[in-house]
């Protein structure tokens, strides 16, 4: 039997009758009886309950997932409470809590089997911390059984604790339709099935999604399609204990909560040399524009689906930054202002007062030139994340250039997530595991 076990108070009642009883006849004569042998020791009752990893032991993979087993009953309630080293406390839930709540905002929750025999927790532990376990387990007559088991998880030392970078959106932002979800790791992740499992996106309108890598540190989380709008969306990082590479291990958990705005979606086909721009599927403007004169790869506006990025009142666009140095004749400096990134190879909308072609030729440097009126509403209306879809040109966007991630179809972005299953933002959970291979 693992853990620590308390007999049912039942017992421990009738063993104290008899002891009275052996006291009151002690004071009278009585007729000799033929010798009894002693009483054996108790029987135990009630159910036998197990508990992984075991009382005591100790350097525990944090990514080793808690198990109780039962015989002779069933599992009515599982708590788990991990304290760190920095004093910080998660506390557990009975085995069918799902709600956030205790020390840092999540719950130690768990998945109990159909024939309530076997429970297992949904997530890996904190490095370095004291763990308790506490089950209790009931069976067919009404005897109870709680069993407890103490241990220690191994410690991440410096060097080895996965840590969040940086995320986009941030909490608390409003973003456009096709806005995604980046994640930025301090360390490269190899276990990468693991590490998506453990981030959990959540939405009010529940649709199909994965994660890609675009480097071994940073993660993207898409849905199939964009996201509806007018709603909020939830990401729960669920990184502590789950190991990243070997031997090292996240050591926090993170949440952010952002909102989806109106639909923006505009539209250029290069040639019209206009873009139409549509909220909510209603047309709002129709902007003329001047793209790259695409006279070369470099100055070729890209086709394809682009999302806003970040925005700047105003800009000094070197063309040093791409890699054209100053004694090159396609080298351009430039004062910029209202401009809004749409990649990472040097495009942006912006205001271009100095282009008498707008509206009439193409003779950029590949972004989109505006008058200095509609390249201020364009900056002044659009949110991170609204989409920008663009034809007509021979260059297509790169689906890591920028934030290009609709450029890879939904089968193919599926097929480049390490799960290789969609997960479903409903609140369902992710498709597989959080804990080690063979755990």
């Amino acid at each position: 039997m693992k853990g620590r076990f308390f007999r049912p108070a039942l017992c421990r009642l009738a063993v104290a009758a008899v002891a009275v009883a052996v006291a009151a006849t002690a004071c009278t004569t009585a007729p000799e009886q033929e010798p009894r042998a002693a009483p054996g020791p108790e029987r135990p009752t009630g159910p036998k309950v197990s508990i992984t990893p075991e009382e005591g032991s100790a350097a525990v993979a944090p990514d080793t997932p808690v198990r109780v087993s039962v015989e002779e009953g069933a599992i009515t309630d599982v708590q788990v409470e991990q304290t760190t080293p920095e004093g910080d406390a998660e506390g557990g839930a009975d085995q069918a809590a799902a709600e956030d709540g205790g020390g840092k905002g999540f719950r130690f929750t768990g998945t109990l089997s159909e024939d309530g025999t076997a429970w297992v927790s949904d997530w890996n532990m904190f490095p370095g911390a004291a763990v308790t376990v506490r089950a209790t387990a009931e069976d067919e007559e009404g005897e109870r059984t709680e069993a407890v088991a103490e241990f220690v998880t191994k410690e991440a030392p410096p060097g080895q604790r996965l840590e969040l970078a940086s995320n986009f959106p941030n909490s608390g932002d409003t973003v456009g339709v096709g806005m995604p979800v980046i994640v930025n790791f301090d360390l490269p992740v190899l276990n990468k099935a693991q590490v998506e499992n453990s981030m959990v996106v959540t939405s009010e309108q529940g649709v199909e999604g994965a994660w890609n890598w675009v480097t071994d540190k940073t993660a993207v989380f898409r849905p199939e399609e964009y996201w509806e709008p007018h709603q909020k969306i939830g990401v729960d990082l669920r990184l502590a204990g789950v190991e990243a590479s070997e031997g090292v291990y996240g050591v926090e958990n993170h949440s952010l909560d952002f909102e989806v705005g109106r639909e923006l979606v505009a539209t250029m086909h290069v040639p019209d040399h206009e873009m139409e721009v549509e909220v909510d599927g209603e047309a709002v403007r129709t902007i003329p524009v001047s793209n790259g004169e695409a006279s070369e790869r470099f100055n070729t506006t890209t086709s394809g689906t682009h999302l806003t990025m970040t925005r700047y009142e105003s800009l000094v666009m070197d063309a040093a930054t791409l890699g054209i140095p100053e004694d090159s004749p396609d080298y351009y400096k430039l004062d910029v202002d209202w401009a809004v990134r749409t990649s990472n190879s040097g495009e942006f909308v912006h205001a271009a007062p100095w282009n008498d072609r707008i509206g009439s030729a193409d003779v950029s440097n590949g972004c989109t030139n505006m008058s200095v009126e509609d390249a201020r509403w364009f900056y002044e209306t659009v949110l991170m994340g609204d989409v920008l879809e663009t034809t007509g040109t021979d260059r297509q966007l790169e689906w890591d250039n920028g934030w290009g991630f609709y450029q890879r179809s939904w089968e193919e972005w599926l097929s480049h997530s390490a799960t290789g299953e969609p997960q479903v933002t409903d609140g369902s959970g992710t498709p597989g595991s959080v804990h080690g291979e063979g755990l």
